[in-house]
This record gives C-alpha cells, structure tokens and sequence, in this order.
C-alpha cells in the first residue's frame, strides 16, 4: 500500500486522519516535531529539519502549518518543493477560509505555491473549529464563566475537526476531485451566546458570552505566551469574523465525505466533561 505522510500527527486533524486512513488499510508516516512512538518521524516546518527524510518514499502527504507562525508560507513552501523533489504524486494542503481573499496573505502565498507546483494538489479551507471552545477559549471559561472574544454578535459557521479530517481522508484515497479547493464548514451559523446556550445545555452549567475589546485580547494572546506577530494575525481574524464573514456556510464536507458536517450541539455533548466544574 503506497504511503501517505500526515504532517501534525499528533494534533486534532492530523491524530483523527490519521486514524481514519489507518483505518481503511492505508500505510501512514506521522510527522511530529517530536518523534517518539512507532510509525512517527521527526520533522521540524520551521527549521526544515527531517523534510528530506520525511518525504522519501512517500506517495501523497498532507500538510499544515503548526500554530504559533504568522508567515505559513515560510515554512509551506520548502515542503512543497520537497513533496515536489521526492516524486510525491499528490498534496492535500490545510489552509483557512478566507485566505484566497488576499494573493498577499501568507497561506494565500502557500496555496499559490502549490498550485504552480505540478503536483496533483487540494486546498482544503476550513471555518473556525468547534475545539477551540475546549481548548484554546477553555481557561477564560473556566475562570470567568464566559466565553471572552472580540467578535460582538456576528455569526460563525463553526466546523469540526474531525469533519476535516474525514474531507482530507476522501481525498488523499481519492482521485476524482485533484486540482480543487473547499471551503469547508459546519451545517449553521451562530453567533457566539448561541454558541454559550449549547455549551451550557451539554456541561449542565451556566456558560455565558462577553464581547470584549481587541486590546483585552491581545493582552490575553501575549499573556499565554503566543509570539507578538502570531497575536496580532490572530487580532485581524478575529475582526474578520466581527466583520461578518466567518457566517457563510458550504455544503462542501458533504460533497466530499458524502455525509452531512456535524452540528455544533453534537460537539457539545460529546466533550461536556470539557466544561463541568
């Protein structure tokens, strides 16, 4: 069975395509920058370290740059040229809605770069994820009450992960959808006290919503040890999502998967434990 690299192994998306390509026979080597269990090779995006070794062999890959990097494109672009040099036959690339709407913006630079590539390639754009309500928003909920974002009341068509996973599965075991991009996400657009009730429905809790000011949370960002120019991309896509266009939903998980996304209310109920307390 041809191999197929997962960059991000061990992080939701990759861990879960990992999985599901495990799953239906297919031989995966997980890339992680810290290689410690069987079938995991290291690599470092930011450094290069490990690309060469990485891609040796390998006959599809799937890439994503790890958080915490504002110019994605830096650490893209060297492993699409040595997916290219490697002879890997196609590309399926994690990128982020909205950001074909710049040639500038940096993971814009990084789908460029693989569509000029030669390689059979997808771009997959996903909304925000329904994780970061038990991961990344999780301490302001658990020592506030409430979920604390700049965003005011406009809506996001949230997505979750593992229906991320499962478009980039179909398409690393596919061949009839090469050389197109998705914007991916969830069935319904809420805005975020929405997003609070259902939260609080699933844990039992009160869970509530605040706007608050950018400043807050850069102030928050910088506070949790996030670099400064990570923080202030973070900032402009949190005011993306204020300025109403995280809303639009897509019916391009179903296209793919052949099922419908899930709901944000089946997220909540299978990580309640996220929020008791």
């Amino acid at each position: 069975m041809p191999t197929t690299l997962v960059i991000g192994a061990t992080g939701h998306i990759g861990g879960e395509l990992t999985r599901l390509l495990q799953a239906s026979g297919h031989t995966v080597r997980q890339a992680t920058r810290n290689a410690r269990a069987p079938g995991q090779v290291a690599l470092d995006l930011a450094t290069g370290t490990g690309l060469h070794a990485a891609f040796d062999g390998v006959h599809s890959a799937f890439l994503m740059a790890p958080p915490g990097h504002a110019q994605q494109h830096l650490l893209l672009n060297p492993a699409i040229d040595a997916a290219q040099r490697a002879g890997v036959q196609h590309v399926v690339l994690l990128s982020a809605m909205g950001a074909n709407a710049d040639p500038g913006a940096p993971m814009r630079q990084a789908e460029l770069h693989l569509e000029q590539s030669g390689l059979a390639w997808n771009t997959l754009r996903p909304n925000w994820f329904m994780q970061n309500f038990h991961t990344f928003w999780l301490p302001a909920i658990q020592a506030t009450g409430n979920i604390l974002l700049p965003v005011g009341q406009a809506k996001g068509s949230f997505i979750d992960t593992r229906d991320i996973a499962a478009a980039a599965a179909a398409l690393l075991t596919g061949n009839t959808l090469h050389n197109q991009d998705f914007d991916l996400t969830g069935p319904e657009a809420l805005d975020h006290d929405a997003v609070a009730r259902i939260l609080s429905d699933a844990a039992g809790r009160a869970i509530g919503y605040q706007d608050i000011p950018a400043e807050a949370m850069r102030s928050a960002l910088l506070g949790a040890g996030l670099p400064a120019d990570y923080t202030e991309f973070m900032l402009v896509i949190l005011g993306y999502f204020k300025a109403g266009y995280a809303e639009r939903t897509t019916d391009a998980v179903q296209q793919i998967t052949g099922r419908a996304p899930r709901t944000l209310a089946q997220y909540a109920a299978e990580h309640r434990s996220a929020w008791h307390g």
